[in-house]
């Protein structure tokens, strides 16, 4: 038995240009994944280890209390108002849900899901676990009297850091509704705006007082430095998110109750995100200037953990020049065609190796 025909693993073919990096003298620099390497917030590690001998299974609606904390961390951080706890539900991460929210939704065979032609890789590997075709575009136009099931956004994106204006989600949003298309905004690195302020889809202005068709995924991946907890939640159209808890409760998608407690902290923990931000916009300092003095041009990179870089060459050539100095990135191609003469650098590193590379970049 097969299962449905995917593309491979990206990151598997940096193999050989992370080789190169690593055996640089002063070892590598990978700036080539969004992980996080900042500590975790002592008051969150508590949190996960307060609840460490409760036997019982975790709600797969989560607990109340974390359920209320997404609601108030969406409405002070992110003017978004009118989502009720019980259309929050907690997820096992945001890649899982990403995966499998065609699949959640009922999308099928003969469907089509809308992903960025610039665009995170699992977008398409959702449709395509669900059987649907996928259409890649950012002109709503080029898609003429289509009626897709579901429609991706991302701002800032991953990867070109781009945000997305209220008018754009707007006009998103409309043509949505007059062809009953879901909508999913993916809005992992919303906190992280530097030169543009990101607005939610869920946002009062945007979606003008209805929720229907609409969902936001969001992650502590970023934010809170969460990316081994696993943990993320999606919220929007009470309708589509009960019929999401439904599925779930069958499929045993549950987050761990430790981490639900872990989440909790976090949400309610704005000062903990402000350090982080002020580690990320520090780090962005030091690497957009030195990249562009070695003869790079950023483009977009408003917002988000990643600068979207280019020498005016193929993607795979600036991966090897920057692996000969010991600094591995991301080739644009992983993202969609469009991304063929562009890398993807991340902000993910420590200090002492962000600084490493601004010194390699400069030599």
């Amino acid at each position: 038995m097969r299962g449905p025909a995917l593309p491979d693993f990206p990151w598997d073919s940096l193999a050989e240009p992370a080789a190169t990096a690593r055996a640089h003298s002063g070892g590598i620099v990978d700036l080539s994944v969004g992980t996080p390497v900042d500590p975790v917030a002592d008051s969150i590690r508590a949190a996960l280890a307060s609840v460490s001998d409760v036997p019982g299974y975790p709600a797969t609606h989560g607990t109340p209390a974390l359920r209320e904390a997404a609601v108030g961390a969406l409405r002070r951080r992110h003017g978004v108002w009118g989502i009720e706890p019980d259309a929050v539900l907690p997820t096992i991460g945001s890649k899982e849900l990403v995966a499998w929210l065609p699949t959640l939704l009922g999308v099928g065979a003969g469907d089509t899901v809308v992903i960025p032609e610039l665009a995170y890789p699992t977008y398409e590997v959702g449709a395509l676990l669900a059987g649907a075709a996928v259409a890649r575009t950012d002109g709503l136009t080029a898609l003429g009297p289509a009626r897709p099931k579901l429609l991706w956004v991302n701002s800032p994106s991953n990867p070109t850091g781009k945000v997305l204006g209220l008018a754009h989600l707007r006009k998103v949003v409309e043509w949505a509704r007059q062809r009953g298309t879901v909508v999913v905004s993916d809005e992992c690195y919303l906190a992280l705006g530097w030169e543009s302020d990101p607005v939610s889809i869920l946002h009062p202005d945007v979606h003008g007082g209805s929720l229907d068709n609409l969902l936001a995924v969001h992650s502590l991946s970023k934010s809170a430095n969460l990316a081994g907890y696993r943990a993320g939640f999606v919220t929007g159209d009470p309708t589509l998110v009960r019929g999401l808890l439904a599925v779930r409760k069958h499929a045993g998608m549950i987050v761990p109750r430790p981490v639900q407690e872990a989440m909790t902290v976090a949400l309610n923990d704005d000062e903990a995100l402000r350090e982080q931000r002020a580690r990320y916009a520090a780090r962005r300092a030091v690497l957009r200037p030195a990249l562009e003095r070695a003869g790079f041009h950023i483009d977009d990179s408003e917002a988000g953990l990643y600068l979207w870089a280019t020498r005016g060459e193929p993607a795979r050539e600036t991966v090897d020049w920057l692996a000969r100095r010991g600094i591995l990135v991301a080739p644009g191609t992983f993202y969609g065609p469009r991304g063929g003469e562009h890398v993807r650098v991340a902000l993910t590193a420590t200090d002492e190796r962000v600084n490493a590379a601004a010194e390699r970049l400069a030599e």
